[in-house]
């Protein structure tokens, strides 16, 4: 090979490495550019997702006072405005559940703010749905005092005082003493509330009113909520825009 070749070779390496140094330059760029717009993506997503959740899950806020309040002769309580009959929501709850805490939470004042609106007849049913202690009598305890309320205004602030103070479910709680101060809170002045409670008067009727609705409704755990008669997605329960537009469209 004459030096002119040589010379010649030695060019056409040099230019092929550059097209190679290049060619890894703009694979880098390439692939910096995806994983930037990946980046975004992703971060777009996970704030739009929570801003949908925060969106849906924000509880309401008290738009009016309640609607008339009625504790009905077997422990249930009517929610309703005078003549509302229907869309009927019928909330089954357990005064321990921490699950049923969390519903009432996040959509307790949807369903009253529903009542007061006329949009809706909303009935309670407090029942005991566990069978291990500490928590069934725990449960047994609040169900029975609130049974010995008849004022409705007095029992709805009494039930928002229990889910309040719910005690943990390892623990025994809604002691007696408890129970009697929080329906001092929520302003129960009957005379015969204080023995009404401590003597666990309503214990077996809550029981056999739990015993009753559990076989009657089918019920497997609580909260259920159910809309005529049919009962809604946990996932609607737990969204307090979802669960008016549900109700509200059975109200049409």
């Amino acid at each position: 090979m004459s030096k002119g070749d040589r010379t010649k070779t030695k060019s056409a390496r040099e230019k092929i490495k550059e097209q190679q140094a290049a060619a890894r330059a703009r694979d880098k760029r390439r692939r910096l550019v995806t994983y930037v717009t990946a980046g975004v993506v992703a971060v777009a997503a996970v704030g739009l997702g929570w801003l949908y959740a925060a969106t849906t899950s924000s509880p309401e806020e008290a738009s009016a006072g309640l609607a008339p309040i009625t504790v009905q002769p077997d422990g249930s309580v009517v929610m309703a405005q005078n003549g509302v009959t229907k869309p009927v929501v019928d909330i089954y709850e357990d005064f321990q559940c921490p699950a049923c805490k969390e519903a009432e939470r996040v959509s307790g004042q949807t369903f009253k703010n529903l009542a007061a609106e006329g949009k809706a007849k909303v009935v309670y049913h407090p029942i005991t749905i566990f069978s291990q202690e500490p928590t069934k009598s725990n449960s047994v305890r609040a169900g029975s005092a609130a049974r010995c309320i008849a004022d409705g205004k007095q029992w709805m602030a009494f039930h928002d005082l229990l889910f309040k103070n719910q005690p943990a479910e390892t623990v025994e709680g809604f002691t007696n003493d408890q129970l009697v101060e929080w329906g001092k809170q929520a302003g129960v002045t009957a005379p015969d509330f204080q023995q009404c409670v401590t003597s666990g008067k309503n214990a077996q009727a809550q029981l056999s009113y739990s015993e009753k609705i559990m076989t009657e409704q089918k019920l497997n755990s609580t909260p259920t909520v159910k809309l005529n008669g049919t009962e809604i997605d946990n996932q609607v329960v737990f969204s307090p825009q979802q669960l008016r537009d549900a109700i509200t469209k059975a109200a049409k």
